[in-house]
């Protein structure tokens, strides 16, 4: 495994600063420390690269291990991570790894805890952990385009530009999976995406006294300009087709402020995963025609539960998309099967219930 950090920048955003800046530093008396308002973490990695591969020989090896297979006699399943890399975006699938930025200093990743009532959670502190936020889209850089300038889109993640000398801030991500069933021939799966964006996504975490325990909120944004899996033999050759998406984007919506998702673990030691179906006190005294307007008048009650539900199902925010500009199947080196264009918008998830089982039990 190597990890190459030339800059790690950790600072709490607690001052304002005026106009004159002085480049000397002074200690803080308690009175001054005590008006000092914290505002969370920000992390910005610069010039970093991250790489793992798997050489057994000098005991770099990560595996997992304790799956079953669902044959009717249940073999072992052992998965190897053979390769798994961040870097610059021009590795040429892993290939060739060169350092890449990580969050920027005027909007870096961030670890914050905040105050639930700004985001309609109630009376609860609320522990976020967010990539860099979207901008404005004068301000922004375009999500896919490798050679987008300002003033081109909502993101402010910005792609390399080797002839200013910068490294940019989205990186290439590869993972490659090495997968043995029982005395089988082991496949490697390989999965790969270039200049990826991650603006706009965060991770919110909080206490649900109803149920007492932890519970969140996750919206996952992810643009790349191609995404790439494929399979090949032990050795990473005689590969088969390869899926390429071009132009990937998906922003995924996984609870809310009104259904947190409720991670647990039941009885059996197996993973629950549920998103909570929607609900308000009064949706039952809603009328027949499902309408409060002029010509089917509501009692307070109904037109209270009617406002909610439409704020509801017209909040962007709660609903996920998966744009692909194009896939193709086929070889690396060779044009491939046109699939042509494909979008999935405005799908909002009313209840989701996902547990794991055992299946190498009787």
């Amino acid at each position: 495994m190597r990890v190459k950090n030339k800059k790690l920048l950790l600072f709490v955003p607690v001052l304002a600063f005026s106009s004159l800046a002085s480049a000397e530093l002074a200690t803080l008396s308690d009175d001054e420390m005590s008006t000092v308002d914290g505002a969370g973490i920000g992390l910005v990695l610069e010039d970093f690269v991250f790489d793992h591969g798997d050489d057994q020989a000098n005991g770099q090896v990560f595996k997992i291990t304790g799956i079953k297979s669902t044959a009717a006699s249940p073999e072992d399943v052992e998965i190897t991570v053979s390769q798994l890399y961040i870097a610059r975006a021009d590795s040429n699938y892993g290939e060739n790894l060169n350092p890449v930025n990580l969050g920027r200093l005027v909007n870096p990743f961030q670890i914050d805890v905040i105050d639930g009532a700004t985001l309609g959670i109630g009376n609860k502190a609320v522990l976020e952990m967010a990539a860099p936020t979207k901008v404005p889209f004068a301000e922004g850089y375009d999500c896919l385009s490798s050679s987008a300038t300002a003033g081109s889109g909502t993101c402010s993640s910005r792609p390399m530009d080797l002839g200013a000398g910068f490294n940019g801030e989205r990186p290439d991500l590869g993972l490659k999976l090495g997968v043995a069933v029982g005395s089988k021939t082991p496949h490697n799966v390989n999965i790969n995406a270039k200049s990826a964006v991650f603006d706009g996504s965060y991770l919110r975490l909080w206490g649900d006294d109803d149920r007492h325990q932890l519970v969140a909120e996750y919206k996952l944004n992810f643009y790349t300009p191609e995404l790439s899996i494929n399979s090949c033999d032990p050795s990473g050759q005689n590969c088969g087709s390869t899926i390429y998406m071009k132009n990937f984007e998906l922003e995924l919506a996984l609870g809310n402020r009104f259904q947190p998702m409720y991670m647990d673990v039941n009885g059996d030691g197996n993973f629950v995963f549920e998103v909570k179906a929607i609900a308000h006190q009064y949706m039952n005294q809603l009328p027949s025609s499902g309408k409060c307007d002029a010509g089917n008048p509501c009692s307070a009650n109904a037109q209270a539960a009617y406002d909610f539900f439409k704020s509801y199902y017209e909040n962007d925010e709660f609903r996920s998309n998966l744009r692909i500009g194009n896939m193709t199947i086929g070889d690396i080196n060779a044009s491939g099967k046109d699939f042509g264009s494909a979008r999935i918008e405005g799908m909002l998830i009313q209840y989701l219930k996902v547990t794991s089982h055992d299946l190498a039990a009787p």
